[in-house]
């Protein structure tokens, strides 16, 4: 059955979408109007049935290809359930209205009427507009706190957030410690090197040179050398006894 001059819609490659009127309106001639030369591969993809817009039923019939050659994916965002599907070239969105006969067939679909179904199919979208609006007219909560209960930045000293100024007097705190600890350890060291001295000079005061006369006063051989050697003597001992 042929109808004639129909609206439909061409989703070209580069995700533009482009409204094309069919004066004869043939299913299995859609891919001409995709740009094909051959169908092969060029079927019905999948249908969003039941869309209600002012009132009036729709179905939306998607047509494309799965298969193609690289650089040529279509890269215009379809709603679910093909929203991750990969089509090659064109693709061609057709739509079908609900009579009183309680049978649709296929109407005229602007790119309008499209964009409603498709807000529609995702769920709606945010109006970022009002959005911004309400955020502009939303009521500081902050705004009747004393001066002295915020940061200079505007927020509330609930003792997790403190001024830089704050943090800078804690900060001095810690240094202060930690010189502290500093100071001690020098002191420490300081201590520990007297200690070793001491124990270097009372070892250094134990060992003394003294000259010892080896001559025998009854020999015959003459004097002998005066040979050195180093004792140890405990001059702590030697002075009690003197």
């Amino acid at each position: 059955m042929e109808i004639q001059n129909i609206s439909i819609i061409i989703v070209e490659k580069n995700g533009t979408l482009k409204n094309v009127t069919i004066k004869e309106y043939k299913e299995e001639e859609l891919y001409k109007k995709c740009g094909f030369k051959k169908a092969e591969d060029f079927e019905k993809q999948t249908e969003w049935s039941n869309i209600k817009i002012d009132g009036k039923k729709y179905v939306v019939v998607l047509y494309g290809k799965t298969e193609g050659k690289a650089n040529t994916e279509n890269k215009y965002d379809f709603p679910p359930p093909v929203d991750s599907t990969l089509f090659f070239g064109n693709c061609a969105l057709v739509a079908h209205m609900k009579k009183d006969n309680l049978e649709y067939c296929v109407t005229n679909l602007t790119i309008e009427l499209w964009n409603k179904i498709y807000e529609k199919l995702f769920g709606g979208f945010e109006d970022l507009t009002t959005t911004c609006v309400e955020d502009e007219n939303e009521v500081d909560e902050l705004e009747d706190v004393p001066a002295e209960k915020k940061t200079k930045h505007g927020y509330l000293k609930d003792g997790f957030v403190v001024d830089s100024e704050d943090d800078e007097e804690y900060g001095s705190d810690d240094d202060d410690d930690d010189s502290d600890d500093l100071e001690q350890s020098d002191d420490v060291d300081d201590s520990e090197e007297q200690d070793e001295e001491l124990e270097l000079e009372d070892i250094g005061s134990e060992l003394s040179e003294e000259e010892y006369d080896y001559s025998d006063d009854g020999g015959d051989d003459g004097d002998m050398g005066a040979s050195t050697v180093f004792t140890s003597v405990n001059t702590t001992t030697k002075k009690k006894k003197d």
